[in-house]
Order: structure tokens, then sequence, then C-alpha cells
């Protein structure tokens, strides 16, 4: 696979979890370019309105430039480049914290990733988010608590299994958090969505 990791400009308390491969392409989503100078990685590609930063941007990195006005957020812009030049698995961090409503736009934006084929995480110390389709998926975490979510309508599951709490022909609906705080108890845990999206969220 093809991954990408984009900074974004949120909150990150700490860098120890993140591992970037020599091969990772990285893209800095606007002030997410503070998270990559303090890890001293260097970009391929810096891009967004530039609101939340005016240091300077390294000498000979591509750069985007835009207004402020528009209708993507940055980490969207960067997320929508990675797919434009091929990336398959796409890592954000710095996409949780801070504004709230950057964090939910952070979500939407993994819901965009899935519907273009790639699969996109939001990651952090302690959290990290991805979504599912139909199909069926294997789930491996070192994470405590796996939570599973309904997200933009009824999530059909038929089998959900290698959990403390295993479901079969279950339906999750977006106004009822029955899937929250489960374990999982073996080497992995397999869900099978019949219909739907999942948001699954990994936690400590």
């Amino acid at each position: 696979m093809k991954r990408c990791c984009i900074f974004s400009g949120g909150e990150l308390e700490e860098y120890n979890f993140i591992e970037i491969k020599d091969t990772d392409y990285i893209i800095c989503a606007d002030s997410g370019l503070k998270h990559a100078q303090r890890l001293k990685i260097a970009p391929d590609l810096v891009i967004g309105d530039f609101d939340s930063y005016s240091g300077d941007i390294p000498q000979d990195t591509e750069c985007i430039s835009c207004k402020p006005e528009k209708d993507d957020t940055d980490t969207l812009m960067a997320v929508k480049q990675a797919i434009s030049r091929g990336f398959d698995e796409i890592m954000i961090y710095g996409g949780y914290g801070g504004r709230f409503d950057h964090t939910i736009a952070n979500v939407q934006t993994l819901k965009y990733a899935m519907e273009h084929g790639v699969r996109a995480y939001l990651e952090e110390s302690q959290n990290k988010t991805y979504m599912l389709s139909e199909g069926v998926h294997r789930l491996f975490s070192e994470k405590k608590y796996l939570s599973v979510f309904a997200y933009g309508g009824e999530l059909k599951i038929k089998k959900l299994s290698g959990v403390k709490y295993e479901l079969e022909n279950t339906a999750l609906n977006v106004d009822f958090p029955l899937g929250v705080s489960n374990e999982i108890e073996s080497e992995e845990a397999v869900i099978e969505i019949e219909e739907g999206t999942a948001l699954i969220i990994c936690s400590d």
C-alpha cells in the first residue's frame, strides 16, 4: 500500500506513538507544519490558507496556498491531494483536539476518503478512528476499548465476534450508542457489515 501521512493543526500532546516510514509521503495542512517541525520531518507538500501558521515554509518544499474563503478544510484539501496522487492509505495526525467543529469535520473527511476507495485514519496517542463499509473486516487494536457507531444512517451488523459483547443480526442507529466501549478479547475481532457505514473508534 502507498501511505501518506498528513499533519493537521489540532493538538498533539505527545509524538512517541507516531511511526513515520522512509516510504511515507508527508503532507502538512496549514499549522500542521508545526508538528512536522517538532519531529524534524521534512514535508513533501504544505497546503492550506495559512490563517493559523505564520512561520517560514521550508525551502524547496512544494506549497499550495489558497484563500481562507473556501469550502474545503485544510485537512480535506490535504486528503484530496493524497488521493489524487495515488495513495490508498492515509494517516492523519493532529486531527483531534482544539476546536470541536474541526474534529467533526475531520471525522467527515474519513467518510470522503472511504467513498473514494481510500482508508483514512485519525490517530493520536489515546484514540484511533476510521470508517468501514459493507463487507467482512478484521479488527486489530492495541487499545483497550473498541467502539462501533452507526454513521449517517442505520448500520446493519450481521456479526461482530472476538469481542466481549458479541453481536449478531443487529441494527445500530445514530441516536443510540449501543456499540460504545466494547473490548477485543482475542488476537483479532471480525465485523461483518451487511449495510451502512461503521465509525470505528479504538481508545485507551
